[in-house]
């Protein structure tokens, strides 16, 4: 017995119009809506201007002096905040995951306990992070890196801690037949299995990082987002694709950097 061939159902041209009448309709008429209210409230020309803008960014020598500095801010909230989430992150996969633990009982408290505390410190946005620090710290540096850390803190605990876990298992049962204990396996198994991993997520995070520092800034820390704030309100906008390319250049630096560590060091 044969088995029955499928046949793809094609529309027909009539109804494939008909849909794409249903769906063009209301779209043309949504930008339409858009371009009015645009019109009306004066976006139009502000974006217009925003575009022309691009042509011409500001480049004299006193603005990349402070495009620069903006920009070295930016970075040094970013590693100063990827450095507070390691020292957290590190030790929260160890415990997420169980990898030292031996005892069943033991791991499944740590785990699912340490498991609800990261989901808890994760759940909220860097910036709400940011907005409950300013409160009880003040307009300061702390306040910044804080806001980046402890989210991303938890955030890298719970990757971590499940890329140690998904390794293959035969290198490590190989290890615990010859008598090692849970951190020989550690060391000696799930973290040169895991490093590519581990290093390409940590990587990532830190571009992450650079993204958040720029946006963190828009509360008066300081920064590259600061600098856009201020081109902004003053209609300054070929500054502001200045400080743009500034932080992409500064991204695209991150993550070139880390292809060549990965390169040298990893693979």
């Amino acid at each position: 017995m044969t088995a029955p061939v499928l046949v793809p159902v094609r529309p027909r041209p009539g109804r494939r119009s008909l849909l794409a009448a249903l769906l063009g309709v209301p779209f043309a008429l949504s930008l339409a809506v858009v371009a009015g209210e645009l019109a009306g409230s004066g976006g139009a020309a502000a974006a217009r201007s925003l575009l022309v803008s691009v042509l011409r960014p500001e480049l004299s020598p006193a603005f990349l002096v402070t495009t620069a500095e903006a920009t070295a801010v930016t970075a040094a909230y970013a590693v100063a905040g990827m450095s507070v989430a390691v020292l957290l992150g590190v030790p929260g996969a160890l415990l997420v995951s169980g990898v030292l633990t031996r005892r069943p009982v033991t791991r499944a408290v740590t785990v699912t306990g340490g498991r609800g505390l990261l989901a808890l410190l994760r759940s909220m946005h860097e910036l709400v992070w940011a907005l409950l620090l300013l409160t009880v710290l003040g307009l300061n540096p702390v306040t910044g890196v804080l806001a980046i850390g402890i989210p991303y803190g938890a955030t890298i605990a719970r990757v971590l801690g499940d890329r140690l876990l998904d390794v293959p298992q035969a290198p490590l049962d190989a290890l615990r037949a010859v008598g090692a204990s849970p951190a020989q396996v550690l060391l000696h198994g799930r973290v040169p299995l895991a490093a590519a991993s581990l290093v390409t997520y940590l990587a990532y995070r830190l571009e992450c990082a650079v993204r958040t520092a720029a946006v963190l800034s828009f509360i008066g820390l300081g920064g590259i987002g600061f600098q856009i704030e201020i081109a902004l309100a003053d209609l300054r906008f070929e500054r502001v694709w200045t400080l743009l390319a500034a932080l992409v250049l500064l991204v695209v630096t991150v993550d070139r950097s880390s292809v060549r560590i990965r390169a040298r060091y990893i693979v």
